[in-house]
C-alpha cells in the first residue's frame, strides 16, 4: 500500500507542479510530499522531476511514469467500485479529454456536475490526438471517425458550419455573392493544432477545377477568437452552427454564401477504453451526454 500511496503522491505533484499544492490536496505537509517522492525515486533508480527554486518539471522518465501511474490508479479505482457495495452509485474522479468546443459542451458539463455531485470532473481541453489509454483518460470527446480499435465509441450528434460576418462588416465591404468574391475580403481562419494546416472552407471549386482563393487575414486555433473577431467586424469566419446561432438570432451576425457552402455533418463522439467493465461514473457520463448535448434541432 505504501507503493500505491507513492503513485498517488507522484501524480499529484506532476499535475500541480508543486509540493505545497500536492500536500494541500493530500492533507499532508510539503516536506512529507518531498520525502515520499524522494523515496519513490530511490526505489525506481531514476529522477522523476527536475527541481529548482522556482519550478518543478517532469523528466523524460517522469513523463513515462506518469502515464503508467494514472493507469494503475484508474484500474484500482475501477476495481474498488466493482467490489464496493455502493458500486451502483457513480462517484470518483472522471478524467475527460475534450476538443476546444466549449460553447457546445460546457452547459452540459455544468448540468452533469449538478446531477452527479459525487463525481469530480477533471477536464482537459485540447485538439491534440491524445492516447486515451496510455494517458489515463476515462473518456474522450472527438469529432470525425474513430480510428483506435482499443476504444469503444458512441455518436452523440453532429453539427455543421456556416460562413458568417457582422452586418457592419458587410455594410463596409459588401456581401460576397460568389466564392470568387472572397478574394477581396478579410477571412478569419482556423489552424489544426496537430498538423498546423489551415482548415479548408467547404466551398465548390471554380470552373477551372481549382478551389476558390480565400485570403488569410487571421489564423487561430479556437472558436472563441474567430467568433469575437467576426462580431467586431474584422472579417468573414467559418464557425460551427452552435457557436454562431445566438448571434445570428440577435442579428449580430449574418450568414453569407449560403447557397454555395457545401452541406456538412461533423459527428461528435464519446470514446472510452473497451475490453473492461464500464465504471458507473463513465456509464452515466456517456448516457448524460447522449441525452443532453444535442437537441433534436441541432442533430444533423
Amino acid at each position: 500500500m505504501d507503493s500505491l500511496s507513492g503513485f498517488n503522491v507522484f501524480v499529484q505533484v506532476a499535475e500541480t507542479r508543486s509540493f505545497v499544492a500536492a500536500g494541500r490536496a493530500l492533507g499532508v505537509s510539503a516536506s512529507a510530499v518531498g520525502k515520499r517522492v524522494a523515496r519513490l525515486e530511490e526505489r525506481l533508480g531514476v529522477r522523476l522531476f527536475h527541481r529548482s527554486t522556482r519550478s518543478i518539471t517532469l523528466t523524460a522518465e517522469g513523463v513515462q511514469f506518469l502515464a503508467r501511474s494514472r493507469r494503475v490508479l484508474a484500474e484500482i479505482e475501477a476495481a474498488e467500485a466493482e467490489l464496493s457495495h455502493s458500486a451502483g452509485a457513480p462517484r470518483g474522479r472522471l478524467r475527460v479529454s475534450l476538443p476546444v468546443v466549449s460553447g457546445l459542451v460546457l452547459p452540459a458539463l455544468a448540468d452533469f456536475m449538478a446531477a452527479y455531485p459525487d463525481i469530480v470532473l477533471d477536464l482537459d481541453f485540447s485538439d491534440r490526438l491524445v492516447d486515451v489509454i496510455e494517458e489515463g483518460f476515462d473518456a474522450v470527446l472527438r469529432t470525425g471517425e474513430p480510428h483506435d480499435s482499443r476504444l469503444s465509441a458512441r455518436r452523440l450528434g453532429a453539427f455543421t458550419q456556416w460562413l458568417v460576418a457582422s452586418p457592419d462588416y458587410l455594410a463596409r465591404h459588401g456581401e460576397p455573392q460568389t466564392p470568387a468574391e472572397l478574394a477581396r475580403h478579410a477571412c478569419l481562419h482556423y489552424r489544426y493544432p496537430a498538423t498546423g494546416k489551415i482548415e479548408a472552407w467547404p466551398l465548390p471549386s471554380g470552373e477551372d477545377g481549382a478551389p476558390p482563393r480565400v485570403p488569410v487575414s487571421m489564423v487561430c486555433n479556437n472558436i472563441e477568437t474567430r467568433l469575437c473577431f467576426a462580431l467586431r467586424g474584422r472579417g468573414i469566419a467559418l464557425l460551427p452552427d452552435f457557436s454562431a446561432r445566438e448571434a445570428l438570432d440577435q442579428g449580430l451576425l449574418r450568414r453569407v454564401l449560403r447557397a454555395h457552402v457545401e452541406p456538412q455533418s461533423i459527428a461528435l463522439r464519446v470514446m472510452w477504453p473497451s475490453g473492461r467493465q464500464l465504471p458507473p461514473k463513465v456509464r452515466v457520463f456517456i448516457d448524460f451526454l447522449s441525452e443532453r448535448l444535442f437537441s433534436p434541432a441541432r442533430t444533423v
